[in-house]
């Protein structure tokens, strides 16, 4: 049996007559860019999330770096960010001039709250939360903290699609949650996508801005904006998968749920469970210090693995100039050395997991 370790084809065959129905609705409309399509998707989504508004970007890294812009954020502050991110992360973070500072995460992958509130200096601007894997950061002390220093609160939802904290979805607990619709996210399009969620009226006004080259009336520049627009046939597929997400999110937990029942092993670490939050499982994630040669035993039986990520954005080349060295913070290069995301995705078979489920089980180290 062959299992790779993601499968966005059957997300399309299962809705393949809405998804056909609402393109070429889209194509035939002859309206290909800020129509229709984008401006219903942006309130049913600011809808399904709760926020008030909702912008869509071309993607998730230009939501990130679009929001630190719209916030005044740039060279000479700093924004601290957990150091067991993507690398898009803290991307829009350079992008704009401004100094990422690393903290450790906490066990459950999410920024942790108590090392924030020591990293904080009067240069400290914002703070970028980034919900890894599906699960929620411990939003209600990291929103404490930020609301009692004055601190800016940026949320990255780019894997935490429905996920909530406390009731509240992510994306809605700062000032602004970025987005991103990447085919493999739990809300993917077909091709690159993304949006910010907000509350404040003016953020959103100058997203809209931003995102057509700084214009609010054509060929009128306000300021040196961005092209960066959510195109109407992603914006129509999005609505149908919009449509089906909570659905989308039960059958993920079910698997979810098997996994965290059925697998037992002394050789590896299954994730943890945030209290007072809901986990959407973008991905199945186990620690294993025989990481190596667990991922080349489950290959040679067909089944595929992802490391989400196994360079920390302090080691990689395009930071080097920070300055970092290995060991700067052990936690997170621990994480990194020992992740390893198994099988998970909408349309598994029963029959898919019993075999993933065996196969670890029987896993022994050499």
């Amino acid at each position: 049996m062959q299992i790779m370790p993601n499968r966005m084809d059957r997300g399309f065959f299962r809705y393949q007559e809405e998804f056909e129905t609402k393109a070429l609705e889209v194509l035939r409309s002859g309206w290909y860019v800020l129509g229709k399509e984008v401006s219903a998707f942006e309130e049913e989504f600011a809808g399904y999330t709760g926020a008030r508004y909702c912008v869509g970007l071309a993607s998730g890294l230009d939501a990130l770096w679009l929001a630190f812009r719209i916030l005044g954020i740039g060279k000479g502050d700093e924004v601290i960010v957990q150091a067991n991110t993507y690398i898009a992360s803290v991307m829009g973070i350079t992008i704009n001039g401004a100094t990422p500072v690393f903290v450790e995460p906490d066990d459950l992958y999410g920024i942790d709250v108590a090392k924030v509130a020591e990293a904080i200096t009067p240069k400290t601007k914002a703070v970028l939360a980034v919900h890894l894997y599906g699960q929620p950061c411990d939003m209600g002390a990291l929103s404490a903290l930020c609301k009692e220093r004055g601190i800016r609160l940026v949320e990255d939802c780019a894997q935490s699609h429905g996920a909530c904290f406390d009731r509240k979805m992510t994306g809605t607990f700062g000032d602004i949650g970025c987005f991103s619709f990447y085919p493999s996210k739990n809300l993917g399009a077909f091709g690159d996508g993304g949006a910010i969620v907000t509350d404040d009226e003016k953020i959103a006004r100058d997203m809209r801005m931003y995102r057509n080259y700084g214009s609010e009336k054509r060929y009128y520049n306000k300021v040196v904006g961005a092209n960066s627009r959510l195109d109407e046939l992603q914006a129509g597929l999005l609505r149908v998968r919009l449509s089906h997400l909570d659905e989308l999110t039960k059958e993920k937990e079910k698997i979810a749920q098997r996994y965290l029942k059925e697998l037992q092993s002394e050789y590896f670490e299954l994730p943890k469970l945030r209290s007072h939050a809901n986990h959407v499982w973008h991905q199945f994630v186990l620690r294993s210090p025989y990481r190596d040669e667990l991922i080349e035993d489950l290959k040679a039986k067909g089944i595929g693995t992802i490391i989400h990520y196994p360079i920390p954005p302090h080691l990689s080349e395009a930071y080097g100039y920070l300055g970092f060295h290995k060991g700067d913070f052990p936690v997170t290069e621990r994480f990194a050395s020992q992740v390893v995301s198994i099988p998970m995705y909408n349309g598994m078979t029963d029959e898919e997991q019993e075999y993933v489920i065996r196969a670890l089980n029987a896993f022994k180290p050499a």
